[in-house]
């Protein structure tokens, strides 16, 4: 079993040096390993980029292990709405977050482990650190089939994802992250990362679709901290450092100066959706209106998160023309997001009052453009 103890409480036996900008730096070599006691996406995003901007890796290697409440994180350079079901997120309270990392989309939950391995760049080896998990996971249970791939997945029974891999590589400093299914909600899972938005065009960074398999299911006795516990062992032995869990709290301003700005900007809209890659949406809208049914082209160009082309196609009559380029004019420059879409549309109509069956068409339309988000 690896002891676990605060990261205070360890401050002298890592001689770690308090400094206003930099935290704890330690001036020996060897490894340590950090446990999270959030399960805030945020906050452990946070924490990863700061021991990247902060911690002194030229001599140490650093292993950082957190797990997650429901969230769907992206690669830096992804489309959310070409990833993921945004509309079943937001009903089931599910956050989306956006990597510093490049990579593809994952899904985490309580059932769902994240090791990040920190080193010089010059001494960055992802291959290295998935043997390490692999040689933890048959150590603990020798029977699993598993084995890693040239793609840098973890694969178990020759066919099922456990493991994917993401990586950050700085001037100096690199980290490499990746993801361990031990009990994830596969439900959710594959729920979440389906997306229905369709006509969406764009360069983003795909993600490459998986058969995935919980490691409970090949083993039910297997659980979360049994899994962790494992794997520090087996990076304590192979670095030769004592068999200690450091713990961190991503909100301690005193040990970790500057953390709660990085959650912020991790957490604002104008990284988790502005960051995307410039897209385009064209589609038609079928809204069934009272014994008929009305097609609606909608053409949109959407540059940092922000519609910057709207044109809207109804038939002649369906809504009065002036209040429709008002619509339109609206939008543009708008977020493409669904609330503030509705806030507009709502603000609109009250200034420019209509007859009943107006009021209802325009509903219609609104309500069908918010679902293209």
């Amino acid at each position: 079993m690896v002891l676990r103890s605060s990261l205070k409480s360890c401050l002298q036996l890592f001689c770690f040096l308090k400094t206003p900008k930099a935290g704890f730096r330690s001036t020996t070599s060897g490894g340590l390993i950090i446990q999270s006691i959030s399960n805030d996406i945020y906050q452990n995003l946070a924490v990863e980029d700061w021991i990247h901007d902060h911690m002194n890796l030229e001599n140490r290697q650093v292993l950082f292990l957190w797990r997650n409440s429901p969230a769907v994180v992206i690669g830096r350079h992804q489309n959310p709405w070409q990833e993921c079901n945004l509309r079943l997120m937001r009903q089931k309270n599910i956050k989306l977050a956006r990597r510093r990392s490049g990579g593809g989309t994952v899904y985490h939950d309580l059932g769902n482990i994240n090791l990040t391995f920190f080193t010089a760049r010059k001494k960055y080896e992802r291959m290295e650190n998935l043997k390490l998990i692999v040689k933890a996971l048959k150590a603990l249970r020798p029977q699993l089939d598993i084995h890693v791939t040239d793609r840098y997945d973890i694969l178990l029974d020759r066919q099922f994802k456990i493991s994917g891999t993401a990586a950050k590589l700085g001037r100096t400093t690199a980290y490499h992250h990746c993801t361990l299914l031990c009990n994830a909600d596969k439900f959710v899972l594959s729920s979440v990362l389906k997306t229905p938005y369709k006509g969406i065009k764009s360069n983003a960074t795909p993600s490459v679709p998986a058969s995935v398999k919980n490691l409970f299911e090949e083993d039910p006795s297997l659980t979360c901290e049994m899994l962790l516990d494992a794997i520090a062992e087996e990076y304590a032995t192979q670095h030769q450092i004592d068999h200690h869990i450091t713990l961190v709290n991503p909100a301690d301003e005193t040990v970790l100066p500057g953390i709660s700005n990085k959650t912020k900007e991790l957490q604002a809209w104008e990284w988790v959706y502005g960051k995307t890659p410039k897209f385009s949406v064209s589609t038609c809208l079928n809204i069934a209106y009272k014994d008929s049914v009305i097609d609606v082209k909608v053409d949109l160009d959407v540059k940092h998160g922000r519609i910057e082309v709207c044109n809207i196609d109804l038939p002649e009559q369906w809504l009065p023309p002036a209040l429709c380029s008002e619509l339109v004019n609206s939008f543009t420059g708008s977020k493409f997001c669904p609330n503030e879409i509705t806030t507009l549309a709502t603000t609109l109509l009250r200034v420019c009052p209509q007859d009943d069956d107006t009021h209802s068409r325009w509903n219609l339309l609104c309500e069908n453009m918010t679902m293209l988000m």
